[in-house]
């Protein structure tokens, strides 16, 4: 054992290598990627890993595995989990060999997600099992928990950590190398009678589900991180039941306080009995948790069930905010009002302490120099004066939507602009309808759409931003780029050839960055019936090194700001005076848009980068 200061993540992904995972796949997501990332780092060498093309592909890769006796481990994001619900809900039916660990990544708040959905509400709907860690070193140690538990019940089972646990730290004590569990592979047997999904299957199975959660609900009530954690003594009438990073919210906001507290690791199935004990002579129980109120439903079931006159509070009852994240000013804020008197001494303490200065708004921006703003500022040029709809997508182009571009009118989830596009286009002949969505999303979500479009003779046109990598969650490699995350380097898949297909006539590939050419193929493309596709091809400027810097000529700018009021890009700001325009030669990647679209020509020496022709480069 040695020990790691460690970011949950982390934590997570070196606690799966303990437990001998053999295979892990997943699609990158905040705040879930870096687990997978980690494993790919840290390999000891007999661990297959991937970037699967999606979390359904994913999924399907970690069942398969998991079918042989494998350990495998399956990341995503808590949307990504609707897109591999398709394979899980069957998995469940049919079950697994090996250990099989699906961790989802919640993200209260939402901090960077489009919704703030409960993984612990999927599992009881799903009937998966939910493992809910509540810090970083817990993290570490649970993960090798859910695979003993998973290979031991022949089910795959929920991690759920959450955004403050994914990305909190702490120091782990963590096994050396020498120390990691070695799972033996037993490979896969065939028997259709088990692997085979089939009506008949699915009905004695279903009923063997529910057999083994019922009796899990006992065996999760001896399991030692569900917890009755604080027992003040024989007077106390109150009770906090809690999960997660809100237990040590908790556990740091009673300061000793008057109250029972039981923590629930494993939401589901949930610990009916100690729960029992639990509610066994209180009066009140507040429910302090994120996002669902889950807690709060079984404790007033097991009330109603027992006929126990406990008063159950939390999100139903208004003590607990019904969404958005906890903090501990939330949890303490709530725990003074249910404690009552008790508590005002503490709040008191709490109150008197220095305030932090607020902090400076930073609303998100797309980067200077990115080759998206480019290619969104010459479709807005193209098509100004037309009737148009432009739907974007999930990823650093949803960035599209600020002012001044104002270039992104719909999003919903990924690969859903190219739908909603043909919806619109359906019934409006008139509107000219282009969908957004970058490369890796084309591979992740889009290719569907997009037959689908070509099947039923929609008009509309596709723009794929491709700028050779997944760029909002951290540069990680897709099929375009011609490499794995375990360093293999492989044939690209050409969206070109993709599209090209599908059956579509249509496809264009252009630089961005040069912006007149960008124009006019905007325009001719567009004019063209059914369905079309311009490829703007540019490497984000995270992975290209940019070669020079644009510079304004002070005596040639007029002060039109034109530059500034129609790219808004974060290195073009205004002089000391606020008369001209002034570039920050930190910021500045030499792209050369505003030199291109300067009236006067006032700005120059940029060198923008000229690999987009030749496919994008990694540095």
């Amino acid at each position: 054992m040695h020990k790691e200061f460690l970011m949950g993540n982390e934590a997570i992904a070196l606690g799966a290598l303990a437990a001998g995972v053999n295979l892990v796949s997943g699609y990158p997501g905040t705040p879930s990627t870096e687990v997978l990332e980690t494993i790919a780092k840290r390999n000891p060498g007999n661990v297959y890993v991937e970037w699967s093309i999606n979390e359904k592909a994913g999924m399907e890769v970690a069942a398969g595995a998991a079918y042989t006796g494998a350990r495998a481990l399956v990341t995503m994001k808590q949307v990504g989990l609707n897109v591999a619900s398709d394979p899980l809900m069957s998995l469940e039916y049919i079950g697994v060999k090996g250990g099989m660990v699906v961790l989802v990544a919640d993200d209260p708040g939402p901090i960077s997600s489009q919704t703030e959905q409960d993984t612990r509400t999927f599992g009881m709907f799903s009937k998966v099992p939910v493992f809910d860690p509540s810090s970083v070193a817990e993290a570490y140690e649970m993960i090798q928990e859910a695979f003993a538990y998973s290979e031991e019940y022949k089910t795959p089972v929920f991690f759920r950590a959450t955004t403050r646990v994914d990305h909190g730290y702490e120091a782990v004590d963590v096994k050396d190398q020498e120390e990691y569990y070695v799972n033996p592979v037993e490979g896969f047997i065939k028997d259709a009678s088990r692997w085979v999904i089939f009506p008949r299957l699915s009905v004695k199975n279903h009923a063997l589900i529910e057999k083994r959660n019922a009796a899990l609900k006992d065996v999760f009530s001896a399991y030692h991180r569900n917890q009755i954690v604080a027992e003040p003594g024989e007077n106390c009438r109150r009770g906090i039941a809690t999960q997660g990073v809100n237990f040590m919210y908790t556990l740091d906001s009673l300061h000793g306080r008057n109250a029972r507290v039981m923590r629930v690791a494993t939401p589901f199935p949930f610990p009916e009995k100690l729960a029992l004990s639990f509610l066994e002579g209180l009066d009140e129980v507040l429910c302090v948790e994120e996002l669902d109120p889950v807690i709060e439903r079984a404790l007033t079931y097991i009330c109603g069930k027992y006929g126990l006159s406990v008063k159950i509070r939390g999100k139903l009852t208004g003590d607990i905010p019904p969404s958005g994240e906890n903090s501990m000013e939330i949890v303490g804020s709530a725990l003074t009002a249910f404690l009552g008197e008790a508590a005002e001494a503490a709040k008191g303490e709490r109150d008197a302490l220095p305030q932090p200065p607020a902090l400076p708004v930073r609303p998100p921006v797309l980067c200077a120099g990115c080759p998206h703003r480019a290619s969104f500022y010459a479709v807005k040029i193209a098509m100004r004066g037309q009737k148009t709809i432009y739907c974007g997508d999930i990823g650093c182009y949803t960035l599209g939507n600020a002012m001044p571009l104002d270039m992104c009118d719909t999003c919903l989830c990924m690969g859903a602009g190219i739908g909603i596009a043909q919806g619109v286009g359906h019934m409006e002949p008139d509107t000219k309808c282009f969908a957004f969505v970058g490369d890796s999303t084309f591979f992740a979500s889009g290719i569907t759409g997009t037959v689908n479009a070509f099947y039923n003779q929609a008009d509309m046109t596709l723009i794929v931003l491709d700028n050779s990598t997944t760029a909002m969650t951290g540069h990680q490699p897709h099929p375009g780029t011609g490499r794995t995350v375990m360093g293999q380097v492989v044939e690209k898949v050409s969206i070109e050839r993709v599209l090209r297909a599908i059956g579509l006539t249509v496809v264009e590939t252009v630089d961005p960055l040069d912006f007149a050419l960008s124009v006019e193929t905007v325009k001719r493309v567009a004019a063209e019936p059914g369905v079309k596709a311009i490829i703007f091809r540019s490497p984000c400027i995270a992975i290209s090194k940019p070669k020079g810097r644009s510079e304004v000529d002070a005596a040639k700018c007029i002060g039109c700001r034109k530059c500034i009021r129609e790219l808004g890009c974060p290195a073009i700001i205004l002089d000391a005076d606020g008369k001209k325009a002034k570039i920050d030669p930190s910021l500045c990647t030499g792209c050369t848009l505003c030199e291109q679209i300067c009236p006067v020509k006032a700005i120059a020496g940029g060198d923008k980068n000229d690999t987009a022709q030749k496919g994008g480069r990694h540095e």
